[in-house]
């Protein structure tokens, strides 16, 4: 078996594209070998700023010999009285084989001429050679780019390409205009600890090489390198090390050799917000900060940062990275002592002068905007007074950090620093909280908001985007989705969700629509059906996906094409999640199995009749008197003592005493249809066969207070 190695020798990657193109590879790679035939032990990629790697282990040294069955001409236009005709001589030269090799098979359309191939195997080195083109060039980034005057584009130049097939090297060039990249089997090392030209004996040796020149290429071993040093290195200053999962990926990304440098800087900075000097630390240094062992929150006076350079220099170096930080936290210093002088509620006149979006107005608009959701929202939960003006408060001052220095320079900052302005200008702390959280969640990890306040600040904000970008006209199509409108919509369902919030969503898109097209010649009616339909989407995505629904299930909960079930699911967003969440409960336990059969084909045959889908009552809808046989008594009587089960069902939530009900009927129901006092539904006697349906209906109406049963697949 054989090994081969591929590398592409670079400038300096981006650490984004060289995550993003590992990832790649360890896709694409495996699948193309199986798409040619070719089977491997073990395919490994590797990565560092100045290189993309594989290694591929127990390769064949060729395909293996497959054979293939070709369909020919029809036998009736191949041979004519036993002789073959120029159609089956051209079959037989196109294919390579005589005359006598053709055979003739019947088939589902008649007899056709068959040949049976020997496919050989092409040789491991000649499929490698093309495939090598092909991983370098499906390689997908942000912003690729051109060198030289070729078109070939990569996310740097490349400047070497190292192909070994074992020991050999498999010729192979890469021509970008007239540059001509030759491939070889000399690498190179460490830019600075080992500058001289790397051979590779042969393809297993890489790894031992590469490191030999100062270079780890396992991506997954500096990462523990890394790890390791920055633990260590706090524990010699008898502190803790927060290890950030997209810290460590980057500056993983971004050294060949790593070493650990421990800086440190002013205690005076410690006065300033912890969060402050961890956001330049982290997200503009790529420093790790050290926290105190006795208090996780509390930092030290110092830093790790890894350094892609001598070991033997890290005093040099902690020198230089000391001299950075403390400039950057000395402006912080400052944006925060003279963002302290004002309240915050003074920066709102601010806003005016920001614009949110052109067509939207400033961002004080917005804050306006968000104010009166926000109000809208408290009174639909009834919150009391205090509640009511903390939300307004939070409302009012949500946005106005965004026009603080220390934000204007920190944008991770926005809402920590307005929590914090907001209790410095002594604000009610639910009020500074709510600043804080109503940006939560910031991503798909992130936390949600846990205070009433923010939780319906947050809503408004989000609203407020999706209502007037919509309005405009910006829907999100494909994988564009620029003002990131679904991720502001499964943030809304989530929270009212995890929060249990009772708002009423319909109610408020409708306000929102009012709102915005009572100022521009929109049409309110189709701003309100997009918003419905694409809040609808995201429900059936959040309940499939995230709360593990099966699919049919959702569907009953939501209606296909059923407008009463669509318009539920926005009034009461925590009716349609728990009627999901049930249903697929008593899938699980079997429930579901008992009833299905007896709702289903009740409600297939009261599809003829003209009870409205509303009605619950048997003693509006059915005339006892039209009764010919004791089974139809039983199941009146039967549906009688369900509605008030389903009444309370409805109320409650409690979707168990509706399902329990329906349990206890299946047995009346089943004598109804099948028993031996079964009854003709479809009744000649029309007066009888519309009483009749309406005893179905109103089964089928009480489990629609559930769900749609017709969507449900059986047994699925």
């Amino acid at each position: 078996m054989s090994a081969f190695l591929l590398e592409v020798g670079t400038e300096e990657l981006p650490a984004s594209f060289l995550s993003s193109a590992i990832t790649q590879w360890k896709s694409l790679i495996p699948q193309s070998l199986a798409d040619n035939s070719l089977t491997s032990d073990v395919v490994e990629i590797y990565g560092t700023p100045r290189r993309l790697a594989v290694l591929i282990k127990g390769l064949p040294s060729k395909q293996a010999d497959r054979e293939e069955e070709i369909k020919g001409p029809p036998a009736q236009a191949a041979f004519k009285n036993g002789t073959p005709t120029p159609a089956a001589q051209g079959f037989a030269k196109k294919q390579g084989v005589e005359l006598d090799a053709l055979e003739v098979r019947p088939t589902d359309k008649g007899d056709f001429v068959f040949v049976r191939k020997v496919i050989l195997g092409r040789s491991v080195a000649e499929i490698l050679a093309e495939l090598v083109r092909e991983w370098i060039s499906r390689l997908e980034g942000k912003r690729l780019m051109r060198w030289g005057d070729g078109d070939l584009r990569f996310s740097r130049p490349i400047r070497w390409l190292v192909t070994l097939l074992d020991e050999a090297v498999l010729p192979i060039e890469l021509v970008n205009g007239s540059e001509t990249i030759k491939s070889d089997r000399i690498s190179r090392g460490h830019r600075i600890l080992h500058p001289e030209p790397v051979i590779i004996p042969q393809a297993i040796d890489y790894v031992t090489v590469m490191r030999l020149a100062s270079v780890v290429v396992n991506v997954e071993e500096r990462a523990k390198i890394i790890t390791q040093e920055v633990k260590e290195s706090a524990q010699k200053l008898n502190g803790y090390a927060e290890i950030y999962p997209d810290l460590l990926e980057e500056v993983t990304n971004l050294v060949e050799w790593p070493s650990a440098v421990i800086g440190k800087f002013e205690t005076e900075y410690l006065n300033l917000p912890t969060e402050v000097i961890t956001t330049v630390m982290v997200h503009h240094q790529r420093y790790f900060p050290v926290f105190k062992t006795s208090n996780p929150q509390e930092l030290l006076p110092y830093f790790v940062t890894i350094s892609n350079g001598d070991s033997a220099k890290s005093d040099i170096i902690a020198i230089g990275n000391e001299r950075v930080i403390r400039a950057r936290l000395a402006d912080g210093k400052f944006f925060y002592d003279a963002d302290l002088k004002n309240p915050l509620d003074s920066f709102l006149p601010q806003l005016a002068k920001v614009t949110f979006q052109e067509d939207l107005g400033s961002l004080l608009d917005k804050v306006g905007r968000i104010s009166k959701i926000a109000t809208q929202i408290a009174e639909q939960l009834q919150v009391n007074e205090d509640e009511r003006h903390h939300i307004h408060r939070a409302a009012l001052l949500c946005k106005a950090d965004l026009v603080s220095q220390m934000v204007y320079e920190f944008p991770e900052l926005q809402g920590i620093m307005g929590q914090k302005y907001a209790l410095a200008s002594g604000e009610p702390q639910a009020v500074a909280t709510a600043i804080f959280e109503h940006y939560l969640p910031r991503g798909a990890d992130d936390i949600l908001p846990q205070t009433l306040t923010g939780q319906v600040v947050g809503l408004a904000d989000r609203l407020d985007t999706l209502g007037s970008i919509f309005g405009l006209g910006m829907i999100p199509t494909g994988s564009s989705d620029p003002f990131a409108l679904r991720r502001a919509a499964n943030a809304v369902i989530n929270i009212t969700w995890a929060a249990d919030l009772s708002i009423n969503l319909q109610q408020l898109l409708e306000q929102i629509a009012t709102d915005f097209v009572s100022a521009r010649d929109k049409n309110k009616t189709e701003l309100v059906a997009i918003l419905e339909e694409f809040f609808l989407q995201r429900i059936r995505t959040l309940l499939q996906e995230e709360k593990q629904i099966d699919y049919d299930l959702v569907n009953a909960v939501l209606g296909e094409n059923d407008r009463d079930y669509a318009e539920r699911a926005l009034k009461d967003l925590l009716d349609v999640r728990d009627r999901a969440l049930f249903l697929q409960q008593i899938r699980n336990d079997g429930t579901l199995d008992k009833i299905y059969e007896t709702v289903n084909r009740s409600a297939r045959l009261a599809a003829q009749g003209d009870l409205d889908t509303k009605q619950l009552d048997p003693t509006v809808a059915v005339s006892p008197e039209l009764f010919q046989k004791p089974s139809e008594a039983a199941f009146y009587n039967a549906l009688v003592e369900l509605l008030p089960q389903t009444q309370a069902a409805g109320r409650s939530r409690n979707y168990q005493l509706l399902v329990a009900g329906l349990e206890e009927i299946a047995p009346t129901v089943s004598n109804f249809f099948d028993g031996a006092e079964s009854v003709l539904v479809m009744d000649p006697d029309p007066q009888i066969k519309r009483n009749r349906l309406h005893l179905l209906g109103l089964l089928r109406n009480h489990a629609r207070v559930l769900a749609d049963f017709g969507a449900v697949v059986k047994n699925l």
